[in-house]
């Protein structure tokens, strides 16, 4: 199967640069004190479709036509909301600090877990690429290195921390001063925030303990990903 766009080295992918790699728990004794922020990017719109002779990541700007036709949003088509997210989220300091780990739970209900190390490309037209190439192969991995990328079994919740909190971001959410919310959090134990990866509407975890808004207005997925990475990194003190 042929992949629609530009071509990726796997290299490419790997964090590079010295000391940039986030240092991640091995062994189970390890994974279970870690501490850190897990994000889940809820509802997000990564799909593939058939397109000319090959296969590409439905979007709503290459792929108009063939949405109208098929009668699919367009808001339901963007994939470079997650694309903003995850870049984000990986350049942030909390995740260097390995301090950060992510989950993508797609419309399609295709659960995709993220490596910390991973260092995505920075354009929407090799990330689609990508995409396309895990969501077909199942899983990413490096040369001579780790599985970067991999599509993993439902649900969420098998995967996350046994009594951890965790917090659904949404408008209808009470109104909270973040810095505040994650201060009472404690402070060895990771937490769990489920950020809706879509342009418009409302997700409704049924795993989650708590739904908060941040902010009086809408915000964008990653927008709100940047203001908890912040409030974190205040929590742990990360600089």
């Amino acid at each position: 199967r042929r992949v629609h766009g530009d071509t990726y080295s796997l290299r490419s992918i790997m964090s590079d640069g010295e000391g940039d790699a986030p240092v991640i728990p091995e062994t189970p004794a390890d994974r279970e004190r870690w501490q850190r922020m897990i994000v889940v990017i809820e509802a997000a719109t990564l799909q593939t479709i058939k397109y000319g002779q090959s296969f590409a990541l439905l979007n709503s700007e290459d792929h108009r036509q063939y949405c109208v036709k098929h009668g699919i949003e367009l808001h339901d088509a963007r994939p470079d909301i997650t694309h903003q997210c995850l870049l984000m989220l990986l350049d942030s300091p909390l995740n260097k600090a390995g301090k950060l780990q992510i989950f993508i739970h797609t419309a399609k209900n295709v659960l995709i877990e993220v490596n910390p190390q991973t260092r995505l490309p920075r354009t929407f037209k090799r990330f689609s690429g990508l995409m396309t190439h895990l969501l077909h192969k199942m899983s990413i991995r490096a040369a001579q290195g780790p599985t970067l990328l991999k599509v993993i079994k439902n649900p969420i919740t098998a995967h996350l921390p046994i009594g951890c909190r965790k917090i659904s971001l949404s408008v209808q959410g009470k109104l909270t001063k973040l810095p505040e919310y994650v201060a009472a959090l404690p402070d060895e134990q990771p937490v769990v925030f489920v950020v809706g990866g879509i342009a418009h509407g409302e997700i409704a975890p049924d795993y989650v303990d708590d739904t908060i808004a941040i902010s009086e207005y809408g915000l964008s997925a990653a927008g709100v990903c940047a203001k908890l990475c912040t409030a974190m990194e205040e929590k742990w003190g990360v600089l």
